[in-house]
C-alpha cells in the first residue's frame, strides 16, 4: 500500500516545517502543491522554502516553471501523478504540501471535466470585464454560482472569468462540474490539516508580510513589474506593490493591502479545506510526534 501524506491549511500556519519533519521521519520526498511556488522568478512573495529547508528534504515542483509559461492545474495534475508513480516505486510514502486547494484536489481526485464553451461566450465575458471592471465578474459570479463565489479568489479576474464562462455557456453553476469525476489513484491519501484560532492566523500573516518586506519583496516585485499583466503575477503580494509603482498606493498602504488580502486568502483556504470530512485537523502547535503516530494508525487501519 502506498500513502500520500497530504498537509493542508492556511498560509503561514507552518506547513513547510511539518512537511520536512514528516519527510525526514518517513525517509521520503516532498511534492509542493503551491501554485505560486512553481515559478522561478518569484521567491520572497511566495514564501518558497529556504535553502536550508530545501536541503533538509528533497522537494519537487518548486521553481520548476517560468512565469512566461502557460501552466494550468491540468498540466500540474499530469506531472504530479507521473512523479508520484516514480517515487512510489522506491518508497511507501510521499509527502504533499500546499495551500492551493484546487491543485490538491486535482492530485487526490482528478481534474474536473468541463463542457466545451463557445468562443463567443468567452469574448462576451472578456469584453464586459474590460468595460465594467472586476466588479462585473464578482456580481455575475455571485448571482450565478454563490457556492463557487464563496471560495474563489475575488481579486483574480482570470479564475472568475473562467467560472463565469462555464456558468453562461453551460447554463449550470461552475461548481456543479467540480469533483464529478473520480479518477483511480494507486495511493491512499492521509490528509492532515493545521489550524489555529483566527486571530493567531492573522497575526502570523501580518508578521510574515513584514518579514517579506524586510527580505526584499519590494525589489523582487519591481523586477517583475514590466511583466505585471502575466497571469502568474495576478497574485497577492505582487499586485498591491504594482499599484504602488503605478502611483495608485503609498508604500505603507500597499503593505497593509497585502496583509488584508492575505488574511482574506487564508479565510478562503479554510473554507475550501474544511469541506473535506476526511481531513484530520491538528493545532499548529502540536508535537509533531503526535501527527506521526496518527499517520501510523491510519496505515494500520488500511
Amino acid at each position: 500500500m502506498k500513502y500520500l501524506i497530504t498537509i493542508i491549511g492556511p498560509t503561514a500556519i507552518g506547513k513547510t516545517s511539518l512537511s520536512i519533519a514528516l519527510a525526514q521521519h518517513f525517509d521520503c520526498e516532498i511534492i509542493s502543491c503551491d501554485s505560486r511556488q512553481f515559478f522561478q522568478e518569484m521567491t520572497i512573495g511566495t514564501a518558497v522554502p529556504s535553502t536550508e529547508e530545501l536541503a533538509a528534504a528533497k522537494h519537487h515542483f518548486i521553481h520548476n516553471k517560468s512565469i512566461f509559461e502557460n501552466y494550468t492545474v491540468g498540466d500540474f495534475e499530469k506531472e504530479a501523478i507521473a512523479k508520484l508513480d516514480e517515487l512510489f516505486l522506491t518508497n511507501d510514502y510521499v509527502v504533499m504540501v500546499g495551500g492551493s486547494g484546487l491543485y490538491v484536489d486535482a492530485v487526490l481526485k482528478g481534474f474536473d471535466e468541463f463542457p466545451e464553451i463557445d468562443a463567443s461566450v468567452r469574448e462576451q465575458v472578456t469584453q464586459n470585464y474590460e468595460k465594467l471592471g472586476i466588479e462585473y465578474l464578482q456580481t455575475e459570479l455571485q448571482k450565478r454560482d454563490p457556492n463557487y463565489f464563496a471560495v474563489v479568489a475575488k481579486e483574480n479576474p482570470q479564475r472568475m472569468m473562467r467560472a463565469l464562462e462555464v456558468c453562461i455557456g453551460s447554463g449550470k453553476p461552475y461548481s456543479s462540474f467540480l469533483n464529478q469525476k473520480k479518477n483511480e489513484r494507486n495511493f491512499t491519501p492521509i490528509k492532515i490539516g493545521l489550524e489555529a484560532e483566527r486571530p493567531i492566523i492573522y497575526d502570523r500573516i501580518n508578521q510574515r508580510v513584514d518579514i517579506m518586506i524586510n527580505e526584499g519583496l519590494l525589489a523582487e516585485a519591481e523586477n517583475l513589474y514590466p511583466h505585471k499583466s502575466l497571469n502568474a503575477l495576478q497574485t497577492v503580494g505582487y499586485r498591491e506593490l504594482f499599484s504602488y509603482f503605478n502611483g495608485e498606493f503609498t508604500l505603507a498602504f500597499a503593505i497593509e493591502e497585502i496583509k488584508k488580502n492575505t488574511r482574506r486568502f487564508a479565510k478562503r483556504q479554510l473554507t475550501w479545506f474544511k469541506r473535506d470530512e476526511d481531513t484530520k485537523w491538528f493545532d499548529f502547535t502540536i508535537n509533531k510526534n503526535e501527527i506521526i503516530d496518527y499517520i501510523k494508525t491510519k496505515k494500520h487501519d488500511s
